[in-house]
């Protein structure tokens, strides 16, 4: 089933977080089999996704991905060692990362800067170095496909309700010094502009847990994750637990 949002939003609503998995995983793969150079995925950590990356990586997916061609970025990171249980391009890595995709194709923030503000900056330039140019052009696009999460607060990525963050409009990436939910250690975010140069933004949304903060991002509340956006197309893929249904 789907529904309209707000501008450039769309809502799928799927039975159950299997079946938004598996959708999620359709479309990354049309928008990898759409680009026959080097396609980026921008990945996004939490519980959220795990069933989306364990698909990836299963059998019945792998042979479809051009691994030797797409490289994987990260939205936001926990500034904690690389090797952290709470480290999310970690887990993305332990799941399917580290067995699928050649380790140069694999970009995650440097953790192990002197601080999220330095690592912030040493990865907006690995980003910058990869896109060939340091001023993003709507025409060109970073990424296929930006992943993207929704926690309890109405925040995704690491771009939590009222950070100036929210607001910046020339950094791609940003260290954020203090986060609004556990675990409360720094972070570092990519920005809205830098989210949004992305052919697809696709959100994931499971779960009860999932239903109020669904139901004001639905209603369009000024929050983070109603703010961010795809400069080509929106979408929310969302099961019934969550919506509601």
């Amino acid at each position: 089933m789907t529904s309209s949002g707000a501008a450039q939003r769309r809502f799928v609503v799927l039975p159950d977080a299997k079946a938004v998995a598996a959708e999620a995983a359709a479309r990354l793969i049309s928008r990898i089999e759409a680009n026959l150079r080097r396609p980026a995925i921008c990945l996004t950590g939490g519980s959220g996704p795990k069933a989306l990356y364990a698909l990836l990586g299963s059998s019945g997916y792998h042979a479809r991905i051009p691994w030797d061609r797409v490289h994987w970025f990260i939205g936001d990171e926990r500034f904690v060692n690389e090797k952290d249980e709470r480290n999310n391009m970690a887990v993305a890595k332990d799941i399917f990362l580290s067995r699928c995709a050649p380790a140069e194709n694999i970009h995650p923030i440097p953790t192990n800067a002197a601080d999220p503000d330095t690592a912030a900056r040493l990865y907006e330039n690995e980003l910058q170095t990869f896109y060939g140019a340091s001023r993003l052009d709507a025409a060109r696009p970073l990424f296929d496909v930006v992943l993207m999460g929704l926690g309890p607060d109405g925040h995704t990525a690491s771009l939590f309700p009222g950070a100036k963050a929210l607001d910046e409009t020339e950094r791609w990436v940003v260290g954020v010094d203090h986060a609004h939910v556990e675990p409360f250690i720094p972070r570092v975010t990519l920005t809205l502009p830098a989210l949004a140069s992305s052919r697809e933004m696709l959100f994931l949304a499971t779960g009860e847990a999932k239903r109020d903060i669904l139901s004001k991002v639905m209603t369009g509340a000024d929050l983070p994750a109603t703010r961010a956006h795809s400069n080509g197309d929106t979408v929310w893929l969302v099961d019934t637990a969550a919506q509601g249904g």
